[in-house]
């Protein structure tokens, strides 16, 4: 009666542990997590055994014997080595060992596990044949064959140590009494064990390959743009558990960033020109230490073009009289098509005012030679440029020589109204002079008459006389007649006016008519006496 109590209280414990493998599995399927696997983990554990099997008796006839059920063993323990090649798969050799009151079994087996790990976790099942050594007091000891079928699951204490929470397997052996009982009796001569063993215990893991540090890089597109335009930075993120959902966080030193997840759009609007950066941080949330990485990369904003205007000026006319104004006109542009202004006026001569890009020259008193005008351009952003034009201003040419009345004569004498006295003789060597001072001047003689003086051509004889006396009088002056012209004038006087034309210069005439010298002759002061006309013959 007791040993069907343990065998069904074995088959219970083995069935509650299958179970609760079998739930660990498949919650552990539900949610598997890649997790580091050790090259070699260990087993040293405790063993409980129940061999699940009747063997010979011990001082038994062979054709008579008698079978004793083989008790359950609480004195054990069990080592188990496994090499890793994957993951999941491994090769497993495996040891146990227990000790009953009346027998003992152990175990030497190798076969192939398969694993389930998750963080902190790992469930397995494994198949293994090999020896199974059953010893049994006063009884041969037997040597089989045996198998195991089972598995169980470990906890996670640290990365180097686990907890062995369960494993609970089949076992089975085939062994062989044939000295101790005669064949007639198979079940005793070779009897089957199909017992249970259950194991606890610490699992030691070896050969952790390195563990690669998480790292992140980042970069951007462009990497340099102009102020306004977007720049799109991307993270990519390595060594990291690819089944766990990353956060990052991103910030940068220029725009605003606006990320989501590994990529962030930067909005440059705003921002001076220069070189920035935009960095993330990686988290992995659910690693507690080691999980995060950042990285960092740069772009360059650059501003708008800032080239200073252009300007040219101007003058109309460019070359002005002294005292006549110029007109200066300046045309600024800006290659950046910004707003721009004409002002500061200034002139290396005379005065200027201008208003906007138009100024006048007021070159009244201003010295002969260039004058320079300038003035500067300035644009929106305080950017200038200067330009200058220049007017040339003309010292008038000295005005054209004109005819200048030098002096005149009165003829008083009413016996000899065209008479040249003393006094006009003095006056007309004085004119002599300045001819002869000046050899490329000219003299004109304009002869007047009162308009009650009767004697025809009086006027034309005063000016003819005065001619005669320079020419060829007793001074002796001898101008020559070619340069001296006779007119007549409407003076109204009784004169004569001597007026010199210059080189170059002209008499204007007006009021005045040539005296034609064919028909007004030089009246002689001293006229010879009239020829006596022969008397005539006396009649006879």
């Amino acid at each position: 009666m007791s040993l069907r109590r343990g065998r069904g209280a074995a088959a219970l414990l083995l069935a509650a542990c299958w179970s609760l493998l079998a739930v660990g599995l498949l919650s552990a399927a539900a949610v598997a997590q890649e997790a580091e696997t050790p090259k070699v983990d260990l087993f040293l554990g405790y063993q409980w055994l129940h061999p699940g099997g009747t063997v010979p008796s011990p001082f038994q006839p062979p054709n008579a014997p008698i079978g004793q059920k083989l008790k359950d063993m609480d004195k054990g323990g069990g080592a188990a080595a496994t090499y890793n090649f994957t993951p999941h798969w491994g090769l497993e050799a495996d040891y146990g060992g227990n000790v009953g009151d009346s027998a003992s079994e152990h175990t030497a087996s190798i076969g192939p596990r398969f694993a389930w790990r998750s963080e902190g976790v790992m469930l397995f099942a494994h198949t293994l044949f090999g020896y199974n050594r059953l010893s049994v007091d006063n009884v041969d000891t037997s040597n089989g064959i045996g198998a195991i079928l089972g598995g169980g699951m470990d906890l996670n204490v640290w990365k180097r140590l686990s907890l062995r929470l369960f494993e609970a397997d089949y076992v089975w052996a085939h062994h062989n009494f044939s000295k101790e009982v005669s064949p007639t009796f198979a079940d005793l001569a070779r009897p089957d064990l199909q017992g249970v063993r259950l194991r606890t215990g610490i699992v030691l893991n070896f050969g952790y390959p390195n563990p690669a540090i998480p790292a992140a890089s980042c970069s951007v597109q462009p990497s340099e743009v102009m102020v306004g335009e977007p720049v799109t930075a991307t993270a990519s993120a390595t060594n990291f558990n690819p089944k766990h959902t990353l956060t990052y966080n991103w910030s940068g030193t220029g725009g605003k960033v606006t990320g989501k997840d590994n990529t962030a759009t930067i909005d440059t609007n705003g921002v001076a020109g220069g070189s920035y950066a935009v960095t993330t941080r990686v988290v992995d949330p659910k690693v507690k230490k080691g999980g995060e990485a950042s990285c960092t990369a740069n772009y360059t904003v650059k501003e708008p073009p800032k080239n200073p205007p252009t300007m040219s000026c101007s003058a109309n006319p460019a070359s002005v009289q002294a005292g006549t104004p110029s007109t200066v006109t300046c045309t600024c542009t800006s290659p950046d098509n910004v707003p721009v202004t004409v002002s500061s006026w200034t002139a290396s001569g005379g005065s200027v005012s201008g208003d906007g890009n138009t100024a006048t020259l007021n070159t009244t008193g201003a010295s002969a030679g260039p004058i320079t005008v300038s003035a500067t351009c300035t644009d929106s952003r305080g950017l200038t440029a200067p330009a200058s034009t220049q007017v040339t201003v003309e010292v008038p040419p000295p005005p054209p020589p004109e005819a200048s009345k030098l002096s005149e004569c009165d003829f008083p004498n009413k016996v000899k109204p065209w008479r040249v006295d003393n006094t006009c003789k003095a006056i007309l060597d004085d004119v002599a002079a300045r001819l002869q001072h000046d050899p490329d001047a000219k003299l004109v003689i304009v002869g007047n008459a009162e308009p009650g003086e009767k004697r025809k051509n009086l006027a034309g004889e005063r000016a003819v006389n005065s001619k005669a006396y320079l020419s060829g009088g007793e001074a002796k002056q001898a101008i020559d007649a070619s340069r001296i012209e006779v007119r007549t004038g409407s003076a109204g006087t009784k004169t004569a006016e001597y007026w010199v034309v210059p080189a170059g210069a002209t008499f204007s005439g007006s009021g005045t008519a040539t005296v034609d010298e064919s028909m007004v002759k030089a009246v002689p002061d001293h006229p010879a006496a009239a020829k006596k006309k022969a008397a005539k013959p006396k009649a006879q």
